[in-house]
C-alpha cells in the first residue's frame, strides 16, 4: 500500500464484499474516494453531478411546499445526495435509509469526506434497513414513526430501473411498486430517482400511470481524463409528483 492508494475499509456483506478506497488522482492531485462491491465499482467521488442533481431537481419540484420539508433518501453511498438535500434551507428533517451498516459506519467514523457534516447536522438521521422492503410495507421507510409521510423521496441505489443490484428491487419500478411508494408521500409530494442509463420509455410509462406529472432530466458531466470514449457522460434523474397541493 502506497500513499497514492489506501483501502480504508473492507467487509463481507450479504450482497458481496464491499470496500472503501482512497487514491490520489494523478491529474488533479486530489483524493478520490471509491466504493466497490466485489469487483464492480458502485460509486466514485470523481462523479457526483448526478447524485447532487437528484436532490436539487427533486426538491425544486416542490416550489409550493411549505417548510419544513420532510425528506427521505434511499441509499447513503458517499453522502452527496443527502448533503445536497440538506443544503436546501426548506428541509427540516432528512432520513437516510441504508441497507449496509458498513456504509453508515464510514460516515459515523468520518472515513468519507461528507461524514462529519452529515453526522453533525441535527436534521439528518440514518436508519439501517432495506428501503425497498420498507416502502412496500404499510409502515413505510421510517422505522421509528410507522405511517409517516414525506414531501420527497430521493432514491439512488440501483444502476437504473432496468439494471438492479438485487432482483427483489425490480418490483419497485413497476406500477404496483410505484403506487406503494406513492402512499408514503404527502399530497403533491415528489419521488425522484437517479439512473445511470438514458431515459427509459418503459419506466416513464409506469411513472405516468401512477403520478400526476413526471419529467426525465439528463445530467451531463465531463468524462474522466484518459477515457476511451468521446464527449460528455450522462445520468438521468426522473422526477414525479403526486396529485394535490403540498401542505
Amino acid at each position: 500500500m502506497t500513499s497514492r492508494f489506501q483501502e480504508l475499509d473492507w467487509r463481507p456483506t450479504p450482497i458481496g464484499d464491499i470496500s472503501l478506497r482512497r487514491r490520489r488522482d494523478p491529474a488533479s492531485g486530489a483524493d478520490v474516494y471509491e466504493v466497490k462491491l466485489d469487483d464492480a465499482y458502485l460509486m466514485s467521488s470523481l462523479f457526483t453531478e448526478g447524485e447532487v442533481a437528484l436532490a436539487r431537481l427533486g426538491l425544486a419540484a416542490l416550489p409550493d411546499a411549505a417548510p419544513p420539508l420532510d425528506v427521505v433518501v434511499g441509499g447513503l453511498g458517499l453522502g452527496h445526495t443527502a448533503h445536497a438535500a440538506l443544503a436546501d434551507p426548506r428541509v427540516g428533517s432528512l432520513l437516510v435509509v441504508e441497507a449496509l451498516g458498513e456504509v453508515i459506519g464510514w460516515h459515523q467514523r468520518h472515513l468519507v469526506p461528507l461524514g462529519a457534516a452529515l453526522t453533525a447536522d441535527p436534521r439528518c438521521r440514518f436508519a439501517r434497513g432495506d428501503f425497498f422492503a420498507s416502502v412496500a410495507a404499510p409502515g413505510g421507510p421510517d422505522p421509528d414513526h410507522p405511517g409517516r409521510r414525506f414531501d420527497a423521496v430521493l432514491l439512488d441505489v440501483d444502476h437504473s430501473p432496468a439494471h438492479v443490484l438485487h432482483p427483489r428491487h425490480a418490483a419497485l419500478y413497476l406500477p404496483d411498486g410505484l403506487r406503494a411508494l406513492a402512499r408514503h408521500l404527502k399530497p403533491g409530494g415528489v419521488f425522484a430517482l437517479w439512473s445511470n442509463d438514458p431515459p427509459d420509455e418503459v419506466f416513464t410509462a409506469a411513472l405516468a400511470e401512477v403520478f400526476a406529472s413526471h419529467a426525465s432530466h439528463v445530467v451531463t458531466f465531463p468524462r474522466a481524463a484518459g477515457s476511451d470514449e468521446d464527449g460528455a457522460a450522462a445520468n438521468t434523474v426522473y422526477v414525479a409528483r403526486t396529485s394535490g397541493t403540498a401542505a
